[in-house]
């Protein structure tokens, strides 16, 4: 695989449980020392100060993070391709096919991925995405263009593409829709704000952050009116009620990582910690707790 996909270090993951399906929100800041732009490639940054509409050729293995036209022409038989498409926050990515030609029945197969799929992990985890993991995947080899355009869940998503005849391939475009309530999402950015809303849902939310942090949470509502409890534990906040978690690991899948700690109260900060590659924590608050 290309190093532009290599994870060159850990996940941290803001993950929000939402048990009580009441408004819940977090608001988080990220920062980082340098610019670990490991999962984005050099052209990848350039692209994204170009004009709309945007068009350029797909890559066996790919990874865009805007809004255009991209077509796949094989050369020769490409067996093992896939691309990675991420979107801010609070948007929904819609892939819409506008031409396919392959060969179904001689082996081809072209695939939309709700969400991630990196080293066997899918983001988000099977446990926290709203469909069963089969009905993430549609094949255009059954449904063909009946389904000609298909929306994440989340702001990232993906195709998996095998074209054994050199002149096949497809064209697809890419575009965005806005999400009033994101609930699972990667950070395609070192720094930047987000608020995290769960509003009145039974559901599990993530925030996946891709390098070494400085995380301040300036805001936590969780329905509760005790003060802020911050625990290195693997226990949780079970039989809390809502509660968020600080998680690290390799690897997209949250139910895979070492939980790092625990908020499983109400606070109005801010509250800092500082997360590194070898999973290692600082935190820090400016009030009293």
């Amino acid at each position: 695989m290309s190093p532009n996909f290599k994870l060159q270090c850990h996940f941290i993951l803001i993950f929000l449980t939402a048990l009580r399906g009441e408004s819940r929100y977090l608001e988080l800041r990220e920062a980082a020392d340098y610019d670990p732009f490991l999962l984005f490639s050099a052209n990848l940054k350039r692209e994204l100060a170009g004009e709309q509409p945007y068009r350029r050729a797909l890559r066996c293995l790919d990874m865009l993070s805007l809004q255009g036209q991209f077509t796949f022409t094989a050369d020769r038989p490409q067996l093992h391709c896939a691309a990675f498409f991420i979107s801010e926050p609070e948007e929904f990515i819609t892939i819409h096919y506008d031409q396919v030609s392959i060969d179904c029945q001689g082996g081809d197969f072209l695939k939309v991925f709700d969400g991630w799929i990196l080293k066997g992990e899918k983001f988000p985890s099977s446990q926290d995405h709203p469909l069963p993991s089969a009905e993430r995947y549609i094949d255009f080899c059954e449904s063909g263009l009946s389904r000609r355009s298909i929306r994440s869940s989340q702001n990232v998503a993906m195709i998996f593409f095998r074209v054994h005849e050199p002149g096949n391939g497809f064209t697809l475009t890419i575009k965005t829709d806005p999400n009033l309530f994101p609930c699972n999402v990667i950070s395609q950015t070192p720094n930047g704000k987000f608020t995290l809303v769960v509003p009145h849902q039974h559901r599990n939310c993530s925030f996946s952050i891709i390098y070494p942090v400085v995380i301040k949470i300036s805001d936590l509502t969780l329905g509760h009116v005790n003060g802020l409890q911050l625990k290195k534990s693997s226990a949780g906040c079970e039989g809390i009620g809502d509660f968020v978690e600080l998680l690290g690991g390799t690897g997209l899948d949250p139910s895979k990582m070492t939980p790092l700690a625990d908020l499983c109260y109400p606070f109005h900060g801010p509250a800092q910690m500082k997360v590194g590659c070898d999973n290692t924590w600082k935190t820090r608050k400016s009030c009293d707790f």
